[in-house]
């Protein structure tokens, strides 16, 4: 074999490596081997509520105004850059009594290797939610649900466990309503299942945050009827990542 034919196969290999934990979002994987991953908790009467890419002065706080209303307490996927720009809205997150965790620094796809700059950015990320929310976050949620092998091996070696989710409502489009997202996520609010949803629409169709807003008291109202409570990760019962001896653990910052 050449040189040339042998560099492709390397680079080949490289990249399938690269990509091969995204497999995790296969339907038969998340049902069987990767149930963790995918956001199944283990409390039957539990239902994971979740939002990607805030924290954002121009929706957030209506979310979280809602959320009071409906006595419901979420995890909050926070992006380093849009966490820096409102750092008193990360805070405000715990102090309303939510749970804050990482989706990254900015919302980019990670297709192509680039270990160094996912390791830099994932801590980043992770030292901004830390130091800005006063809280130390133990979830990691990939951009776009696709897990590639650098920020998994950046998320484990930060004490960061994986979490993406097992029903949505596609309420990122321009053609979303509070009606669709809703139909679209009911069949999936069984018990353990992790609710994804969007408090900001900083990566997604103008204004398409104000159909989650829309959706949430029916969304509670479902929970309420089959005998499920909506609530943060932390209450999922899918256990934390273990702490490397030593580490520090952060408390919320009143």
């Amino acid at each position: 074999m050449s040189a040339l034919p042998k560099a492709a196969a390397a680079a080949a290999a490289v990249e399938f490596l690269h990509l091969a934990p995204a497999a995790v979002r296969l339907p038969p994987l998340r049902r069987t081997l990767a149930r963790r991953t995918a956001g199944h908790g283990a409390d039957p009467r539990h239902v994971a509520l979740t939002f990607d890419d805030g924290p954002d002065p121009a929706s957030t706080p209506y979310v979280l105004d809602a959320l009071d209303e409906l006595g419901a307490r979420a995890t909050f996927f926070l992006l380093g850059a849009m966490l820096e720009r409102a750092p008193d809205l990360g805070r405000e997150l715990v102090l309303r009594g939510h749970e804050v965790a990482v989706h990254g620094w900015h919302h980019r796809q990670q297709w192509y290797p680039a270990p160094a700059r996912d390791a830099r950015e994932l801590r980043r990320a992770t030292e901004a939610v830390t130091d800005l929310c006063g809280v130390r976050p133990l979830w990691y949620r990939p951009p776009y649900g696709v897990l590639t092998a650098g920020p998994a091996l950046a998320a484990r070696r930060l004490g960061l466990r994986t979490v993406l989710w097992t029903a949505w409502g596609r309420d990122w489009t321009a053609q979303a309503t509070g009606a669709s997202v809703y139909a679209t996520a009911r069949p999936g609010l069984t018990g353990g299942a992790t609710l994804l949803l969007h408090d900001s629409d900083c990566t997604s169709a103008t204004g398409s945050w104000r159909a989650t807003l829309a959706a949430l008291p029916a969304l509670a109202a479902h929970c309420r009827t089959h005998g499920l409570t909506l609530g943060p990760l932390r209450d999922h019962a899918v256990p934390p990542p273990k702490r490397r001896s030593g580490e520090p653990q952060r408390t919320a910052v009143t």
